[in-house]
């Protein structure tokens, strides 16, 4: 598998490697079994990164925006990015959001928001199909499910995150 972060230092991403959100070590079966049951390929950035850690909370849990969502006027803040082990609570499942919560089908969405569900982050795939590089968007559930743009691919999304403490 190709070094797509290069000189990102994956070593430093993540906030705790011995928290409870964190999935089993990642296999290359557990991806394919996500991207079976999705019908959408994940990109190579999301694959070398949850094969690194397996999903967590990153040091860095804010992204910002260039319009207001109901978490903040200028930002996104996330929990956790969702791991591909289908025996965690904390990986993708795509049928909680959409056919439980009322999400768009448009993406696979893999990280939890502070709202407890009520905002995610989705992997958009409607511009590039089921094989291309998805958009990373902002799902808002409290303003009828508003989609806002965050980045134009999950690497950009990774190091677009900021730590909290930059934001007021």
């Amino acid at each position: 598998m190709p070094n797509v972060f290069g000189d990102f230092n994956l070593s430093g991403f993540w906030e705790n490697a011995e928290e409870d959100n964190i999935s089993r070590p990642a296999t290359q079966e557990m991806i394919q079994n996500i991207e079976l049951r999705t019908g959408r390929k994940l990109p190579s950035s999301y694959i070398e990164l949850v094969m690194h850690q397996n999903g967590g909370t990153p040091t860095n849990t804010v992204f910002r925006t260039t319009e207001p969502t109901s978490w903040a006027e200028d930002h996104i803040a996330i929990t956790a990015i969702l791991g591909v082990d289908d025996n965690s609570p904390y990986a993708i499942d795509n049928d909680l959001w959409v056919t439980e919560w009322g999400y768009p089908d448009l993406g696979i969405y893999i990280c939890d928001c502070p709202s407890g569900g009520h905002d995610m982050i989705c992997l958009d795939y409607r511009k590039c199909g089921p094989s291309g590089e998805p958009e990373v968007v902002h799902i808002d559930q409290e303003l009828d499910y508003k989609v806002t743009h965050l980045a134009d691919n999950f690497e950009s999304f990774v190091r677009g995150l900021i730590h909290e403490d930059e934001v007021e």
